[in-house]
């Protein structure tokens, strides 16, 4: 495909089809994480991946980088890491004359598809190297600033279990994840399934079926899908009641949340819906759509209370009380 090409709900839907079936060769039983990386890429928005050890996190970053032909980069965190090593940095060289001259090495995070693996071991001076990049698609070297060639997404990793020896995202560099994905343990028959792919002498690779020019166009035919005024105000009711000042938050918020979702919260929830929509093969956003992505778009977002973190509450159990609350429709 060239960017030329006008990208129709059809060939979406196809585009989009192959990349999950060829992600799922790979990939047992995790359809929903799929479903919701491949939201963020197709949204040019970032994505962060929580789980234990041993769930395939890393496995499907790289299996997506495989069916999708763009520039991949992996960058494994460690607290000895520099912002140089994510960023580049100038080197001096001799050039034809003989004169020594600064030229500018460029860093991983000059990519399409970054892979951040266990980015929660990174010092923070580290980890703000990446929020530039995250943040402004550039990256700021010795007072000089260098664009990233579109698209560009970070899929990062997280151990949820092992704090030893790692520092907590700060909120802003939280809240430039598009969605926040927890991946969960396989049942007996996808482990089954899992066994028989990774044990033997074969093992599956996805092939490459879509490149950097139609995963922009499916990023713009999502911007393009419209969106009922009453569905839009859903989204805003819904992330207005995750706020414990406001009146129309339910009781879990007002007692275990002490801040709630940011208007980027809002933009991704939206954004999200649209795409969860066209991957269903609809050109209509519904409520439905905004219910199943609220949780990846909003647990990240919501900051706990001491009670709340006291107590263990997870924030989906929140998210879910707050859809609850809020009517659809008018």
């Amino acid at each position: 495909m060239t960017p030329t090409d006008a990208m129709s709900i059809e060939r979406f839907s196809e585009t989009a089809a192959a990349i999950e079936r060829e992600v799922s060769r790979v990939i047992v039983g995790q359809h929903d994480t799929i479903r919701a990386v491949l939201i963020c890429v197709l949204a040019g928005r970032h994505a962060l991946l929580e789980g234990v050890p041993g769930l395939g996190k890393t496995i499907l970053i790289r299996t997506l980088a495989d069916a999708l032909d763009l520039k991949f980069s992996r960058i494994q965190f460690t607290p000895d890491m520099q912002p140089a090593d994510i960023t580049g940095t100038d080197i001096l060289e001799e050039d034809e004359t003989g004169r020594r001259v600064r030229r500018f090495q460029p860093g991983p995070v000059f990519a399409n598809l970054l892979l951040a693996d266990e980015i929660n071991r990174a010092t923070p001076k580290t980890q703000s190297a990446l929020l530039e990049a995250m943040a402004e698609t550039t990256v700021t070297v010795a007072q000089r600033t260098y664009p990233i060639d579109a698209p560009f997404f970070v899929l990062a990793t997280q151990n949820p279990l092992e704090m030893e020896g790692t520092y907590p995202l700060p909120e802003a560099q939280l809240d430039r994840f598009m969605f926040k994905i927890e991946l969960r343990s396989p049942s007996v028959e996808d482990l089954k399934l899992i066994l028989s792919r990774t044990t033997g002498v074969e093992t599956s690779k996805a092939d490459k079926v879509a490149d950097g020019a139609a995963v922009v166009a499916m990023g713009r035919l999502a911007a393009s899908v419209p969106v009922e005024e009453a569905v839009a105000e859903y989204v805003a009711r819904v992330v207005v009641a995750t706020h414990p000042d406001n009146a129309t938050a339910p009781p879990s918020v007002r007692q275990y949340v002490r801040y709630g979702a940011s208007p980027r919260g809002a933009q991704a929830l939206l954004v999200g819906a649209k795409l969860n929509a066209l991957l269903d093969g609809r050109d209509n956003v519904g409520y439905k759509d905004v219910d199943a992505i609220a949780a990846a778009a909003l647990r990240h977002r919501l900051l706990l209370g001491f009670e709340g973190i006291a107590e263990a509450v997870r924030p989906d159990t929140i998210i879910a009380d707050v859809l609850r609350a809020v009517p659809k429709g008018r």
